[in-house]
């Protein structure tokens, strides 16, 4: 029985294997043997055959089910028992198979799952190849450092590590193996079934659950009729499942992206933070983002003359005021650095920003050495409030906005490398406080920013308010009306969502189908809850959030990639950098043809003269001055000593003639001329002398400085440099004031000088005398010009140079005529005439037919009996050269007294003595502190470039000035090109 079992069991096996399994390779019929037994024809060579056959084939076996075993019997007789024992071998082998099944397709269905999943990852993984510019240039080389090829040899070979792997295409043929083998209705699926893989699988791909053959064709047919309706009912509700979970996974797979990065920035800070402490022991190159906007730096300030514009790209940010283009843009800086108010212009100025990435996150501006530590809150307050104060003095008396450029450097871990320039916001009505020509200044402004052919327009709009209402899409669409460098970002989506009747108003205008404008790309992205003290930390997170659970994401309306400032950053960042690669070579090649044409003309006009721009002619300039006044330390003490006397005498001498020797010499005998004398030189000395004094030595250092700055100028003088000399000149001396101490000395000295009248010797006398000799003739010749004017030409000057007089020195003639007869009447006649003489003589000119006013006759009475003092003066003078004697006898028992003289000796040893202390004074104080004036203007003017642009001026100036600039430009434009090359 059991052998003829056995051949049963075996036909039916070859049955099955090949006429319902269509395996393609052979298979052990042992193998099968065992199962085969277990499924068709269990127990068929027992006494157990009268078991109905339709609850053998209904029975289901599972992988955990057993099958009953009955106890052995022995029989006697070694040939039966060695049957038997044969029998449960083999039972024993059915079970291994069935744990064998059990534990192969639980691997195969694992690994198959796994090896789908990761292709799936990996699908959904972006193509980070275009990104290779974020990591930073020192990365590329640590080749230099890093011996990468022992690295590489030290690793195991690609061969050893494929055999650690599991072989993935042994297991997809053991799974088609299987597939093929459970399709055709086995059922030993059954026993199987439980694998978590395999079940996972069918079910994956509809497959109804198999059964075994004995099941009617009538019921497959209604399982299969039930699944698809089943099927049908649930295609919706799979549609759905399927959205939520691809939601789940972009927003898993963006905050795994954000852990990554986030791990990143913490990684390139610590590599930044060594190789600023020198640890790699070599210079950091400067980052490609600070190399580019060092050109901007400087074409912002380049006056082109030969119509060479700036074209180079950056991202302009515009919008309506209050539309959210600060949030945004310190969204992407990743720190609230602007200042804030509610509702209000902030805007007052563009502000560039550089961000670059960088060890800390810090803030700097171009023309300061002052770092803002970004991390620390009372670092951004004064960061704010600086640029604050800054628009405000950029803007002008009278205006409102200004269209001068703050610059300012952001860096940090992980942030994007661009360019942006935030602009005023637009605005559609004046309001009280703000200029009349505000709004088309605000218009003016972004149109110059935005008619750059290379710049990128980020143009912001508000979503929580009407798209009607918005002003900068027209604006937008006049300057790019194709939208090719256009970016368009919708802002407050969070509000848009909950005040919007229809959700799909939000859909059109980021698909831009609402708004007449076009452009490259369109954002949704969140900037708050509206609070200036959220951090950036809390916006991000709540804009994950927002976006996570919105139905905008969920339905459709958006996509993933055009939410969040994080995938703006990313998408501005790659469109910034692709306009700079496309445009900059033909920028440099401008700048080239640019240069050409000036060195043409400088070589045409200026063939020997160095191309010296305004800051190095100034440097030329201030050396010269620099000479001129340390020079002038080389004067000699007697030529001070002779001009201060000089200039002195010629500044006191007509009050010392008029006011003092004139009255002094009316009175009759010597005592009444001593007093007279002193009381006047004593009001004199403390009044006016001293004041007198140092005016004429501060007139005398000008004039000396003045002096030595045009005998300087030579051949190599260059009279570019007059109007600075002149201006540093005048306010040198305008800043310079004497010491008052000086004065309360000079005038204690120069009143003792003025106390001595001990004449002790013959030259002093001779020397009093030949003084008051020059001075009286020199007045006396002065008298004689002042009369010669008033009565006109005498008779040989008429005759020979056919003059007449006019009327009026007709009648001053007259009466000079008839008070020179009164006069040889009254040779001691006093310096005043009576009223009863002005008559007589008024008198005697109406006989002779001259009518004359008394006013006219006291006039020139006045200057003829000056001139007849004067003579009586000089003879006097004369007879007192002999009087040297009688003035050591002090005139006793002498008729010849000589007062005058001792006063003009007095006078004089008064002047030497004055210019001698104003010569020490001058050569040991005054003069350095005039230097130390001259280096404080010139320092100054050299930091007022407004000052210098207006002292040195002209054709070659600006040459020069435009041939640096150009230059500069054209070899940082080519630097950058040959690192972005690199870069690539």
């Amino acid at each position: 029985m059991l052998r003829a079992g056995d051949a049963v069991a075996c036909l039916a096996c070859r049955n099955l294997l090949f006429t319902r399994m269509g395996v393609r390779f052979g298979m052990p019929i042992q193998k099968l043997h065992p199962l085969s037994r277990a499924i068709h024809h269990r127990y068929s060579g027992n006494a157990n055959s009268q078991r109905p056959p339709h609850c053998t084939a209904a029975r289901h076996f599972t992988s955990l089910s057993r099958l009953p075993m009955k106890p052995p019997k022995f029989r006697a007789g070694g040939h039966g028992y060695q049957q038997h024992r044969t029998f449960w071998v083999v039972r024993l082998a059915a079970r291994l198979l069935k744990l064998r099944y059990l534990l192969l397709g639980t691997a195969v269905g694992g690994g198959y799952t796994a090896k789908k999943t990761y292709e799936e990852w990996k699908d959904m993984l972006p193509d980070l190849s275009e990104y290779t510019w974020i990591v930073p240039d020192f990365i590329w080389e640590l080749n230099e450092h890093i011996d990468l090829e022992k690295i590489a040899n030290a690793l195991p070979d690609a061969e050893e590590l494929a055999k650690l792997l599991p072989d993935l295409e042994k297991i997809g043929e053991n799974f088609t193996f299987l597939k093929g083998l459970l399709s055709s209705g086995v059922s030993v699926v059954s026993e199987v079934a439980g694998a978590s893989g395999l079940r996972l699988l069918l079910e994956s791909s509809g497959d109804p659950t198999i059964r075994a053959p004995e099941t009617t064709t009538t019921a497959s047919s209604a399982a299969e009729g039930g699944d698809k309706q089943f099927r049908k009912s649930s295609d919706k509700e799979k549609v759905d499942q399927l959205q939520e979970e691809l939601v789940r996974t972009q927003m898993k797979y963006q905050r795994m992206l954000e852990r990554l990065e986030k791990e990143n920035k913490e990684l390139r800070k610590v590599v930044l933070q060594r190789d600023d402490k020198g640890i790699h022991q070599r210079k950091i190159k400067k980052s490609l983002i600070d190399m580019y906007s060092e050109v901007l730096d400087i074409l912002s300030d380049y006056d082109s003359n030969y119509n060479t514009q700036d074209h180079l790209p950056r991202v302009v940010v515009v919008g309506d005021q209050s539309a959210g283009k600060t949030s945004v843009l310190e969204m992407i800086a990743q720190a609230r650095i602007f200042p804030r108010g509610s509702g209000e212009m902030m805007t007052r100025s563009p502000v560039k920003v550089t961000l670059s990435e960088g060890p800390h996150h810090v803030a700097m501006f171009k023309d300061s050495t002052r770092e803002f530590d970004l991390g620390k809150e009372e670092d951004l307050a004064a960061l704010r409030n600086e640029i604050e104060i800054r628009m405000r003095k950029s803007v002008k008396e009278g205006q409102t906005v200004s269209p001068e450029t703050i610059s300012l450097s952001v860096k940090g871990p992980g942030i994007q490398r661009m360019v942006l320039v935030d602009l005023p916001g637009v605005i559609s009505t004046v309001t009280a406080g703000m200029a009349a020509d505000t709004k088309e200044t605000i218009f003016s402004i972004s149109k110059a920013y935005m008619q750059n052919p290379n710049a990128i327009i980020l143009c912001i709009q508000d979503g929580s308010v009407d798209a009607e209402r918005s002003i900068v899409t027209d604006l937008v669409s006049q300057m790019d009306p194709q939208g090719k460098r256009t970016i368009f970002v919708l802002t407050k989506v969070d509000l848009a969502e909950k005040n919007l009747a229809s959700p799909s108003r939000i859909q059109q205008i980021v698909e831009g189908k609402l708004f007449p404008m076009k452009a490259l790309g369109y954002f949704a992205v969140v900037t708050g809850k509206g609070s200036s003290n959220e951090s950036i930390d809390s916006i991000k997170d709540y804009e994950e959030d927002f976006f996570q659970s919105s139905r905008l994401l969920r339905d459709g309306m958006l996509k993933a990639h055009q939410v969040t400032t994080k995938n703006l950053s990313l998408a501005v960042s790659d469109c910034f950098w692709k306009m700079v690669r496309e445009s900059v070579e033909q920028q440099a090649d401008a700048f080239k043809a640019s240069r050409f044409n000036l060195e043409t003309e400088w070589k045409n006009n200026y063939p020997r003269l160095r191309e010296l721009d305004r800051n190095e002619l100034f440097e030329k300039a201030k050396n010269e001055i620099l000479d001129e006044v340390i020079s002038m330390s080389q004067v000699t003490p007697k030529h001070w000593e002779s001009i201060l006397q000089k200039k002195l005498w010629e500044r006191v001498s007509t009050h010392v003639i008029e006011n003092i020797y004139l009255p002094a010499a009316q009175t009759m005998d010597s005592g009444t001329f001593n007093t007279t004398v002193d009381i006047k030189l004593k009001q004199w000395t403390d009044k006016q002398l001293p004041h007198k004094a140092l005016e004429v030595a501060w007139e005398t250092l000008q004039e000396e400085f003045a002096r030595f700055m045009a005998e300087y100028k030579g051949k190599d003088q260059d009279d570019i440099f007059d109007k600075l000399k002149e201006a540093v000149k005048e306010e040198s001396i305008k800043r310079h004031k004497w010491n008052e101490r000086a004065m309360d000395s000079l005038r204690v000295i120069q009143h003792n000088a003025l106390e001595d009248r001990s004449i002790t010797d013959k030259p002093q006398w001779d020397a009093a005398i030949q003084f008051m000799e020059e001075t009286l003739q020199s007045r006396l010749k002065d008298t004689e010009s002042v009369i010669h004017d008033m009565v006109g030409p005498d008779w040989k000057q008429r005759w020979t140079s056919w003059t007449n007089r006019s009327p009026d020195q007709h009648v001053r003639n007259e009466t000079k005529n008839e008070l020179e007869r009164l006069l040889k009447l009254h040779e001691d006649h006093t310096a005043y005439l009576a009223n009863d003489e002005v008559t007589t003589v008024r008198k005697n000119l109406e006989a002779r037919g001259v009518e004359v006013d008394p006013v006219l006759i006291k006039d020139t009475w006045h200057q003829l009996y000056r001139r007849h003092f004067l003579q009586k003066a000089l003879f006097h003078c004369n007879l007192c050269r002999r009087g040297f004697y009688y003035y050591q006898r002090h005139f006793v028992d002498s008729e010849l007294e000589c007062n005058d003289v001792v006063l003009f000796w007095r006078i004089q040893r008064m002047l030497g003595i004055t210019a001698n202390t104003l010569r020490q004074q001058l050569t040991n104080t005054e003069v350095r502190r005039l230097e130390k004036n001259v280096k404080e203007v010139l320092e100054d003017f050299g930091e007022d470039n407004e000052r210098k642009t207006q002292l040195i001026t002209g054709r070659r100036v600006q040459l020069a000035e435009d041939l640096k600039k150009v230059r500069e430009i054209q070899e940082k434009l080519e630097a950058f090109i040959e690192a972005l090359h690199k870069e690539k």
